[in-house]
């Protein structure tokens, strides 16, 4: 029998130099502190994931969470439940907030003038309020005597419009022909919807006799949806507008600015002859606002585009609900816009800050810079 153990010696010791050379290379490697750096941050990236520590649970504590997660989703069913009764005060005290909105349209259209106590509003100039006795006398006499001089138009002119005009997210939607039509425009109102009926609420638009719609007012209703998703219902954060329906506008002849014609010719393949085809395109206008996308019933997805037209319908209508109707003399005054200004930049600075404070790689050099946040 010939002898192997030669045959044997060899690929031992070759393994044991590879083994050897593999040690050195792995001792280089890990003597490196940027290599070091890089596995530590991976490492400790895993190690703070949530989803990682729940799976290094045990069933017993698996199990425990998804009963609590059982009690959020009830909670979050009670949430709806909530919102719902928020639903219903708004209606109550939208009753009792119209009277009041009804004396504004009367005031802004003419039809009734406020008298000396309705009109009164602390000045904003106080030199003028220091004025004493018959020396103010005198300065509103001579004031009366001024305006006696002064056109004194109908109410209000140009109420909406101006709000329009004012607030950015409605100018954007103004074209230069939607401009006289809106000058006709004497109200907006919000209308809930009633009790026992699905959630929603209307915007109704009411204009004054006009050359250009027969209609006197025109609608636009959001439906709104108050309850989980059975599919995330972790994502419930109250009410959301889930779809929208306008209205018909009966436009006069040749009036309605939502279309425009366009001329084009086409040449005949065969006889080669030119003729001149008249066809009405789409055009931008406000009035577009009241024939707005449909969400599909079918389950069918919208594309990119029609998914942020909808979304920037649903977030206009909304502002008209909760702060253009109930605010609308701040927002003619530019008061509110100021207002909103003001708050736009808070949230942004707050946003900023909780950035800074919750980035991982930020150092605290002091303690309220690692205070935590709640």
């Amino acid at each position: 029998m010939a002898d192997n153990s030669n045959s044997e010696d060899v690929p031992s010791d070759s393994f044991e130099t590879a083994k050897t050379d593999k040690e050195k290379l792995t001792d280089q490697v890990m003597q490196n502190p940027q290599v070091l750096a890089a596995l530590q941050e991976r490492l400790e990236n895993v190690s703070h994931t949530p989803s990682s520590y729940i799976e290094t649970l045990p069933k017993a504590v698996k199990r425990r969470i998804d009963a609590l997660k059982q009690l959020q989703v009830k909670c979050a069913h009670i949430e709806a439940k909530f919102y719902e009764e928020v639903h219903d005060l708004e209606r109550k005290y939208a009753a009792l907030y119209q009277p009041l909105f009804d004396k504004r349209r009367d005031f802004v259209t003419g039809d009734v003038e406020p008298t000396d106590a309705e009109s009164e509003w602390p000045s904003e100039n106080e030199e003028e309020e220091k004025l004493a006795g018959d020396l103010k006398s005198k300065v509103v006499i001579a004031e009366k005597e001024a305006s006696a001089d002064e056109p004194n138009p109908k109410g209000i002119p140009e109420f909406w419009f101006t709000i329009f005009r004012n607030v950015d997210m409605l100018s954007e939607l103004v074209q230069e022909y939607d401009e006289p039509i809106l000058k006709h425009l004497q109200d907006i109102k919000v209308k809930f919807s009633d009790p026992g009926q699905p959630m929603s609420f209307s915007l109704e638009f009411h204009f004054e006799p006009n050359d250009y719609f027969t209609n006197s007012v025109l609608t636009k209703t959001y439906k709104m949806k108050s309850e989980p998703d059975t599919t995330d219902p972790f994502s419930f954060e109250g009410p959301e507008i889930v779809d929208c329906e306008g209205c018909t506008i009966e436009w006069k002849k040749g009036k309605n600015v939502t279309v425009k014609t366009i001329k084009k010719k086409q040449k005949h393949k065969g006889r080669g002859t030119v003729r001149t085809v008249t066809k009405q395109v789409p055009n931008d206008s406000f009035f577009n606002f009241f024939s707005p996308i449909k969400v599909s019933g079918d389950g069918e997805s919208l594309d990119e585009d029609s998914e942020f037209t909808l979304a920037s319908d649903f977030e206009i209508g909304h502002f008209f609900r909760e702060r253009i109707v109930p605010r609308a003399v701040l927002y003619f005054t530019g008061e509110a816009i100021e207002d909103d200004d003001n708050e736009l930049e808070g949230e942004e600075e707050g946003e900023e800050d909780e950035e800074a404070e919750n980035d991982p790689k930020r150092e605290c050099g002091q303690p309220a810079e690692c205070k935590q946040q709640w």
